[in-house]
């Protein structure tokens, strides 16, 4: 029996304890907002937060969760009350597909709740493992700043090693 804490509500899971976060995620609480990319921890699309730190919940046995919390996009807020991150992907229309959407925003979301003040290059540099095949990488960008309270032309994002850290095309 695997005990996980998730988005404040504790829950007993009769699972393999190697089985990965992910799964027992949408497979067993039916929380899909992480979705499963590449299964090699390269992409970011299950990022979730388990503690204080973005993970990907594809590469993290289950047993491996311990007491910490986990935290998913489903734990941020609600279709009728968004946080004020998602509200800002929102607004920002950052979303193209929406695949990597959930992942960006949980990275986003766990640099903010550490620093709700960061530095462009702190907002660049954490995000980096994250990818966007759709390429709106400016938009989801945008979004982050705005809630970082960082000015709209205060951007490295221009810089095309920047985007190609982030996944974007130079």
């Amino acid at each position: 029996m695997i005990t996980l804490t998730v988005n404040g509500v504790q829950h007993d899971l009769d699972i393999d304890p190697s089985t990965p976060l992910l799964y027992a995620l949408r497979n067993d609480l039916h929380l899909h907002g992480a979705k499963f990319g590449c299964g090699l921890g390269q992409c970011g699309a299950c990022t979730v937060i388990v503690g204080d730190k973005a993970v990907f919940s594809c590469l993290i046995p289950v047993s491996s969760i311990g007491k910490r919390a986990v935290r998913t996009v489903e734990g941020l807020g609600t279709v009728e009350h968004p946080s004020p991150l998602q509200k800002s992907f929102i607004d920002h229309q950052a979303a193209q597909c929406g695949y990597c959407i959930a992942g960006m925003i949980m990275r986003a979301q766990a640099l903010l709740d550490r620093n709700p003040r960061p530095t462009e290059r702190e907002v660049l540099e954490h995000m980096e493992p994250n990818l966007c095949r759709c390429g709106t990488h400016l938009r989801i960008l945008a979004a982050i700043r705005e809630v970082a309270h960082l000015p709209a032309g205060d951007t490295l994002s221009n810089e095309p090693m920047e985007m190609a850290s982030l996944g974007g095309a130079q």
